[in-house]
C-alpha cells in the first residue's frame, strides 16, 4: 500500500515538474509588455529591424515604431550592433518573438520631462498646428497638446497662430489620460515673475474690492493687497477707501511663482498709524524713499 501511494507521489511529482518545464518553453517570463529590455540590431528588414534582447528568439521593430520622427532610413536610429533600449509593446508570438518599440519609449521620456518641467514650473517652446472653437492644438516635442483660448494673449485671431511658435506654461501634464494642456499666459506671469522680490517698490491699479482686501493689477499680473498690511490703523470698508483704476505704489511682502500669488503692503510705507487714510497722497508721492527706509530697517532686524 505504502510503495503505490510513493509510486503515486512520484508520478504527480514527476507530472507537475515536467508540465513546469513545458510552461517555461511556452513562456519566457523575462519579457513582458511594458518592460524596457536592451539590445543589439542584427539584422535590418525592410519592414524594420530584427533585435537579439537574450531571448530564445530574436525580437523585432516594426519600422514605424523605430523613431517619434519621420524615418527614411532606418539605419540612423537603429545602427547595427549598437546596443539601445527598447520597449516591449507586444508579449512574444508562437514563435516566441517579442514586438519592440523605441517609438513609445521615446514617449514615455517625453512625458516624463513633461511633467519634471511642470513641477520645476518651467517653460517651452511649442509649435502651434492647428485650432479649434476652444483654443489651438500644438505639438510638444512630438506630442499633441492643447491652449485653451483664455490662456492666449492674441484670442481674436486664432488662424494667424499656425505656424507660429510660443513659448507656454503647463496647466496639466496626464499621461495616462493622455491630456496635455498648456498656457500662454502662464509662460508671461513666469517671465514677469523673474523681475519680482521681496522688498521691491511695485505700481499698480486697482483691479478689485473685496471685504479682505484690494486686488492690484500690476502690468498684467494680479497682486493682492491684504486689509490687515494696508494701514497700521484698522479698516471698516476698503470701497470707502479705494477706486477701482486708483494708481498704487506697494511693497511686495511675499512671492508664490508655482501659485502665481503676490502679496503686497502699504502699511510698511506709514510713518505712523493711520497715515494711509489720512493722507494716502503724500504717502504714495513718497513711496519710493519709504519702501528704502523699509528695506533698510527689515535689513537691520535680520
Amino acid at each position: 500500500m505504502n510503495s503505490e501511494a510513493n509510486i503515486s507521489q512520484t508520478d504527480n511529482s514527476s507530472f507537475s515538474m515536467d508540465d513546469f518545464a513545458k510552461a517555461l518553453e511556452q513562456h519566457d517570463y523575462h519579457f513582458q509588455k511594458g518592460e524596457v529590455v536592451r539590445g543589439k540590431v542584427f539584422q535590418l528588414d525592410p519592414d524594420g529591424a530584427y533585435v537579439d534582447i537574450g531571448g530564445k528568439s530574436s525580437a523585432f521593430i516594426p519600422r514605424d515604431e523605430a523613431s517619434l520622427r519621420t524615418v527614411t532610413d532606418i539605419s540612423e536610429v537603429l545602427p547595427l550592433d549598437e546596443e539601445l533600449d527598447f520597449l516591449i509593446i507586444r508579449e512574444q508570438d508562437a514563435e516566441g518573438q517579442v514586438t519592440l518599440s523605441r517609438r513609445q519609449l521615446e514617449i514615455q521620456h517625453i512625458w516624463e520631462k513633461l511633467g519634471q518641467m511642470q513641477e520645476d514650473s518651467q517653460t517651452v517652446a511649442v509649435r502651434v498646428t492647428g485650432v479649434n472653437k476652444g483654443g489651438v492644438t500644438i505639438n510638444v516635442q512630438g506630442l499633441r497638446g492643447f491652449i485653451p483660448r483664455s490662456h492666449l494673449i492674441e484670442r481674436d485671431n486664432l488662424e494667424g497662430l499656425i505656424g507660429q511658435t510660443l513659448t507656454v506654461g503647463f496647466l496639466e501634464v496626464n499621461r495616462s489620460t493622455k491630456k496635455l494642456i498648456l498656457s500662454q499666459r502662464l509662460a508671461t506671469r513666469s517671465a514677469s515673475f523673474s523681475l519680482l522680490e521681496i522688498g521691491q517698490l511695485v505700481s499698480g491699479k486697482v483691479s478689485g474690492i473685496k471685504p479682505f482686501g484690494v486686488f492690484v493689477d500690476i502690468e498684467g499680473m494680479s497682486a493682492l493687497l491684504h486689509i490687515k498690511q494696508i494701514s497700521q490703523k484698522f479698516i471698516e470698508n476698503l470701497e470707502q477707501v479705494f477706486q477701482i483704476g486708483q494708481p498704487l505704489k506697494a511693497v511686495i511682502i511675499d512671492l508664490d511663482e508655482g501659485k502665481g500669488r503676490i502679496a503686497l503692503s502699504t502699511r510698511v510705507l506709514e510713518n505712523f498709524p493711520g497715515e494711509m487714510l489720512e493722507n494716502m497722497d503724500e504717502l504714495m508721492s513718497s513711496a519710493e524713499a519709504r519702501a528704502e527706509r523699509a528695506r533698510n530697517k527689515s535689513s537691520e532686524q535680520s
